[in-house]
């Protein structure tokens, strides 16, 4: 490989062989070359802890919960609300009962936007959003503004994919009734100064809803210490399964709000007359819920814990800047999102090359990235493109791999040379 030589991939108190020998897919080889995955916010891999964990509930402990008071069932009940503790932790939550399972950070948005978003807007109130958001965070927006006529409002970023915070803090106002933004930019990686702008929004009289998507793999969450209202992180991202997700909301803002689904496991009682519904958190989890993906995801996110979020994003932004810097060295290749806080995503466009065409020619050579508009089709518009490569990295992968993919966009610019 040429450029500079790898250095070593163990970070301060960061065993990386020893974390990557726990995920046995990045032993396997992809096009008879050696699986470089640099696909992590797309979804990351799954470590033995989640894998085992999900394979033993199957296998021995599989039953309904809640309901059955057979051995199998208090189990299974006893696991599900184990991982509601576990998440309350990783979160910082002040009780497990803010902890709402759901599929994922979308369709946590959506339950917030349709309950408690509902019940609060009126005509000519405003939602601001920001220009780096996910599809994911402005379309259920979006459809909240045309089901109650109120006004969304977009604050917007700079060259370098910072959100303008004067011009944000500008657009608060008595009418903004909630603020609905990123820890972590999917797209480009930045990470927004959240405890500052949830301030902000809480001084001008709005709640604050965080997708916190990008920002659980990498970085420790406080929600307390934020400060925020609700707080939105999905699985797959953080090592864990896929279809679960969670939403932490403060519990009177929950005790509030009204069921997202009607079903079993929502209600106290129901006659054809009346229903009572069940306390928080079970009035937002209507019907049999993704029982193996919690359990699983309680163990995705004790095996971070136990691994220490501070380490992780110390050994990833020493794999950024490293990226950064072999990237930069090749001409024709620019730097997407070029924050002065960023988290571990390196998105990029090489002259001439389409994204789509130059991941082709990389998967070639068994390295996996994203190419396309990242479901953030504003964020390439206020950069003037269509799309980039996304390489996105995370605690398992070395500047071995980063060199890979230097040596593998060199390829690409041959081909089209």
């Amino acid at each position: 490989m040429s450029g500079a030589p790898a250095t070593t991939v163990r970070a301060p108190g960061l065993d990386v062989e020893r974390i990557r020998a726990e995920f046995p897919i990045l032993a396997r080889t992809v096009n008879g070359r050696p699986l470089v995955y640099l696909d992590n916010a797309a979804t990351a891999q799954k470590p033995h802890a989640v894998i085992d964990t999900i394979s033993s509930y199957y296998r021995t402990i599989n039953a309904n919960i809640h309901r059955g008071v057979h051995h199998l069932s208090v189990k299974a009940t006893d696991g599900y609300e184990q991982a509601r503790r576990t998440m309350q932790r990783f979160l910082g939550a002040a009780r497990p009962e803010e902890i709402i399972f759901v599929r994922s950070a979308t369709e946590g948005i959506n339950l917030v936007a349709q309950t408690w978003g509902r019940a609060n807007l009126r005509q000519d109130d405003e939602v601001l959003i920001t220009h780096l958001e996910h599809h994911s965070n402005i379309v259920p927006w979006q459809i909240l503004c045309e089901q109650t006529g109120a006004r969304l409002v977009v604050a917007p970023i700079n060259d370098a994919g910072e959100v303008i915070q004067d011009e944000f803090r500008a657009l608060l106002n008595e009418r903004t009734k909630i603020a609905a933004f990123a820890h972590v930019s999917n797209a480009l990686g930045t990470i927004n100064p959240v405890k500052a702008m949830i301030e902000a929004a809480h001084n001008a009289g709005a709640k604050v809803l965080i997708d916190g998507a990008q920002a659980a793999p990498h970085l420790a969450i406080d929600v307390r210490d934020l400060g925020a209202d609700f707080y939105v992180v999905t699985g797959h991202k953080m090592f864990g399964p896929t279809g679960i997700g969670v939403v932490w909301g403060r519990h009177e803002l929950l005790e509030q709000m009204p069921p997202y689904q009607g079903g079993g496991e929502m209600i106290l009682s129901v006659t054809f007359e009346k229903t009572i519904y069940n306390k928080v958190p079970h009035k937002f989890e209507a019907g049999t819920p993704h029982i193996a993906g919690a359990i699983g995801l309680g163990a995705a996110a004790k095996w971070l814990m136990d691994v220490g979020l501070d380490r992780v994003a110390a050994h990833e932004h020493d794999l950024l800047e490293y990226g950064t810097a072999r990237l930069t060295e090749i001409p024709g290749v620019t730097i997407i999102g070029t924050a002065a806080e960023k988290a571990s995503i390196l998105s990029f466009t090489i002259d001439g090359v389409h994204p789509h065409d130059a991941g082709t020619i990389l998967d070639q050579d068994g390295i996996a990235v994203r190419t396309g508009h990242h479901c953030a089709q504003p964020v390439m518009e206020r950069f003037g493109i269509d799309a980039t490569v996304r390489a996105s990295l995370a605690l398992y992968n070395t500047k071995r791999e980063i060199d890979a993919l230097v040596e593998g966009v060199r390829k690409v610019i041959e081909v089209f040379g």
